[in-house]
């Protein structure tokens, strides 16, 4: 074995003696007692600008962070093993996994920083430690520790010496059976699983980064949490916790509003350089006094208390770009909000209620809100609206995500067609049709759901029929000035969103070739999805919850297809749905054609070609011009026109043998001019499918022969599947290997040539450099990326 000192070794002998005489596991444990005492948490977090702390903080969080964290994050992190903060790493480990499908009923909650406070109450949770917790000696913190152990066999055993490792011995699937040994079952995980150390399936630490590690576990792994905001930026805190805070009815109505839309997002100042991110929580004190967190599954759920007090709390954890969702504040912001709910001259008489059956239907909780306002709040930051969905906790897996196609472009009603009283009254009437399954919280009977919520969605779509054949008779408004243009300077008023099978992600502006599908979304469609699948998706629901979610979440993208759909020639909305739904069950071929799905007003476009959704679209995009970024445009790329050229071939490619490529491939070009910054790109894989109505067996709905990519400028998603590196010169080479992909032969010849694999030495040099690249191009948008999904080809 390789260790840092010669001492390591002596102590490693000391506890490979005391294994072998334990002859089992429980026994073995008496030994660790024995050997270092009873396991008690230990007080680890050292006080802020200590030489300790900014030793944690500069020496050795770093290396965490870009070593471990790229894969110990958020909720899918193995064993549960969060190791984006100290209070994460101190927590450790759990052998239940929080997304799994399959439960009879909800699971208990283990967010960090919510449901428990320290590591004492973790433990009750059933979280074990990763980090020695008997006596704090040099030996027992390196030889009781799981981290330590799981490093030392990293190093003892490196990464065999093949360029794609053994599949028989190396499973990388999202749903592995994890083994999340406790420092008592390490010794037999060492014998099972002598190559399985730390990092799994990548390259071992260098020397010095594991001698650094090593060291400070040596040293009773002391910690730091964040450094604190400054007084400044706390300033600014407290102005916003004065607004949200306000005594009004209107005031507490609108603030509660704004937490239930905003609870994931990270809240910063944007005229600050470095700026702090923030939660929005709710607590039991006042401003000026510490937060006292109510901790509940839902925004929405009852909070058990007299008031409740909309407060700021620091984010304690590196920002990982899968759950990152900036959103800014300014004054300009707050006057806004001011604008939308609080100067209109409207009464709220009483609070809603916090019954489930009410305060999961926004449509009953915020009646007395202005339809308008909502909405427009929504619209101002549409793409983070959506980013709840798309990085949130039901954004992860297969089951969650086969119920959107893999690319499609999003646009909105215009906002002043809810400013009429009669859409307020629509509404009105219509809430017990918009009911929610977060009514039925977490624990749901899938059967019985699904029927009630689709006669529900059928009688609203028939009242919403009817309700637009008054407002688009004969085609009056039905044009593209129905479609908000974000007032011309606002790039949310369109939003791509792709899908790579089991995450997602979306954009600001019209990214790609016009997709096959395209959503019309309004207020209530809109506010809805926010309602179910960000504020009211419980990750850790049972299967029924999760299952009727997905389900009900087909009725609302399709809502959403139709709203587009009623802009083309009636003779045209069919024949767009049957090739959207090919091969569609009868059922569901009846719920999107017939009479719930009857809208006969004709377009107010007149189209001038036989091909109207291209027209519609061409349209679309001319309509809203100037507020299209430029931000993935190929153009934009400091290369010459040649490579450019090389690049653009390589975006057009289409076809069976598309499906060969991984979702995202990551490529770094390194420019001729040695003085320009190296140039990333996205290569997304577009599958095509017949319809996306099937549950479970997604496969057979594969029209491989449709399948297409899409290859822009920078970063795009949160999980890479694979990472080209290749000088600007061999871009044309590059391009050569790419079109001759066609079978797993020649696409490993590719990766043999150009590819950065997770068995090269250079992968954590590249990790390094592409991360630094991302955050220094987008300081604010970007977070280390997951590479829970790099493959093994």
């Amino acid at each position: 074995m390789i260790f840092p000192t010669v001492k390591n070794r002596k102590r490693f002998i000391v506890f490979l003696t005391t294994v072998l005489f334990s002859g089992c596991a429980v026994y073995a444990g008496l030994n660790y007692d024995q050997l270092y005492g009873e396991s008690i948490p230990r007080d680890r977090i050292a006080p802020s600008y200590s030489k300790v702390a900014e030793h944690y903080l500069t020496e050795v969080k770093p290396i965490i962070e870009n070593r471990c964290v790229v894969c110990h994050a958020c909720y899918d992190a193995p064993c549960q093993l969060k190791m984006s903060s100290a209070e994460g790493i101190d927590r450790g480990a759990h052998k239940e996994k929080v997304y799994e499908g399959t439960r009879l009923l909800a699971s208990n909650l283990t967010r960090m920083f919510i449901d428990a406070q320290s590591t004492e109450q973790w433990r009750e949770l059933g979280f074990n430690p990763v980090l020695n917790e008997r006596d704090q000696s040099a030996e027992a913190n390196t030889q009781a520790g799981v981290m330590a152990r799981m490093l030392q066999l990293k190093q003892a055993h490196p990464l065999p010496n093949q360029k794609v490792l053994d599949h028989d011995e190396w499973d990388f699937s999202l749903d592995r059976d994890q083994q999340c040994p406790t420092i008592e079952e390490m010794a037999k995980y060492e014998q099972d699983y002598p190559e399985w150390g730390m990092p799994y399936g990548l390259p071992q630490l260098a020397d010095n980064e594991n001698n650094t590690l090593m060291s400070w576990l040596e040293a009773g792994a002391p910690m730091a949490s964040v450094p604190p905001a400054p007084q400044s930026t706390l300033e600014k805190v407290k102005d916003w916790e004065a607004f949200l805070n306000g005594d009004s009815l209107k005031q507490q109505l609108t603030s509660r509003y704004i937490f239930e839309h905003l609870f994931v997002a990270h809240l910063y100042f944007d005229d600050e350089e470095q700026p702090v991110f923030f939660n929005l929580v709710r607590s039991r004190t006042a401003p000026g006094k510490p937060v006292d967190l109510i901790a509940t599954r839902r925004p929405f759920d009852a909070p058990n208390v007299d008031r409740v007090y909309y407060r700021f709390v620091q984010v304690r954890e590196t920002i990982v770009d899968k759950t990152h969702m900036p959103y800014a504040l300014s004054d300009a912001k707050m006057a806004r909000l001011e604008e939308l709910f609080l100067t209109p001259n409207y009464t709220v008489t009483e609070l809603p209620s916090y019954d489930p059956v009410s305060s999961a239907n926004p449509m009953v909780s915020f009646t007395q809100l202005p339809v308008e306002a909502r909405y427009k709040f929504m619209l101002d930051n549409a793409q983070n609206t959506i980013m709840g969905f798309i990085k949130g906790p039901v954004c992860r897996g297969q089951l969650a995500l086969n119920v959107i196609n893999d690319r499609f472009w999003v646009f909105f009603v215009d906002p002043d067609m809810a400013n009429l009283p009669s859409v307020n009254a629509f509404y009105e009437r219509q809430a017990h049709n918009l009911r929610m399954p977060a009514e039925k919280e977490s624990n749901t009977l899938p059967i019985t759901s699904w029927l009630r919520y689709a006669k529900q969605q059928g009688d609203f779509l028939r009242a919403k029929n009817d309700f637009m054949e008054a407002t688009f008779k004969n085609g009056e408004h039905l044009t593209p000035q129905v479609i908000w243009d974000g007032a011309g300077i606002n790039p949310n008023a369109s939003l791509t969103v792709f899908r790579h099978f089991d995450s997602a992600t979306v954009t600001k502006g019209l990214v790609g070739e016009q997709p096959k599908t395209a959503w019309v979304l309004d207020y209530s469609l809109l506010e809805r999805i926010h309602y179910l699948l960000v504020a009211g998706f419980d990750v850790y629901g049972n299967f029924g919850h999760q299952l009727v979610t997905r389900m009900y979440m087909d009725f609302l993208r399709m809502e959403g297809e139709s709203n587009f759909l009623s802009l083309l020639p009636e003779e045209v909305r069919h024949q767009e749905l049957a090739d959207w739904y090919q091969g569609a069950s009868t059922d569901l071929k009846h719920f999107i054609q017939g009479d719930i799905n009857e809208f006969e007003q004709p377009s107010g476009i007149k189209y001038l070609t036989d091909t109207p959704k291209k027209e519609l679209l061409d349209k679309l995009k001319a309509h809203l011009a100037q507020v299209q970024p430029t931000r993935y445009d190929l153009s934009t790329a400091a290369l010459s026109n040649q490579g450019i050229a090389a690049l653009t071939t390589i975006g057009r490619l289409q076809g069976e043998h598309v499906s060969l490529f991984p979702e995202l491939s990551y490529i770094m070009v390194e420019p001729n001019d040695t003085n320009t910054a190296p140039q990333l790109f996205t290569l997304v894989r577009n599958s095509a499918h017949k319809n996306i109505s099937s549950l479970f067996d997604e496969e057979s709905n594969r029209l491989f022969s449709r399948d297409n990519v899409t290859l822009v400028r920078g970063i795009l998603g949160s999980y890479p599947g694979a990472f080209w590196y290749v000088k600007e010169a061999e871009l044309p080479a590059l391009t050569e290997k790419v079109l001759a992909v066609k079978s797993e032969e020649s696409y490993r010849a590719l990766l043999d040539e150009f590819g950065v694999r997770r068995t090269s030495p250079e992968f954590w040099p590249f990790s390094d450099r592409l991360n630094q690249t991302y955050q220094s191009n987008y300081p604010i948008e970007s977070g280390l990326l997951d590479y829970n999904r790099i493959e093994n080809r």
